[in-house]
């Protein structure tokens, strides 16, 4: 995959199950999954489960540019998908987000 014009928007999102959702958590995500892919601009959105830590889980999405990401997370379910997140997780969405801007050798 090479890079849109403006350059691709990769976000990394690792997050913890608090102590006895991790069920729940693992629901969550795996609900949310879809209907992300769905959304305009989206390349890729795949979730993980952290081999050997039952509750620790890695979002792996790409954007085609990052208006593509600012409007799936100003999206309607989203505003309604946080505070029930909030509930499920051990600490809060923005500490496990990073944000990857892709980059290529000359040659």
């Amino acid at each position: 995959m090479t890079a849109t014009a403006q350059g691709y928007v990769t976000v990394i999102w690792d997050a913890k199950a608090r102590p006895g959702r991790e069920a729940d958590l693992k629901a969550f995500i795996t609900a949310a999954v879809t209907p992300s892919r769905n959304d305009p601009g989206n390349i890729d959105y795949e979730a993980h489960e952290v081999e050997g830590c039952p509750g620790e889980f890695v979002i792996y999405e790409r954007w085609e540019t990052r208006a593509h990401l600012d409007s799936h997370l100003a999206a309607p379910r989203m505003r309604e998908l946080v505070p029930q997140m909030l509930g499920l997780i051990d600490g809060s969405i923005e500490d496990g987000i990073r944000l990857l801007r892709p980059f290529r050798p000359a040659n």
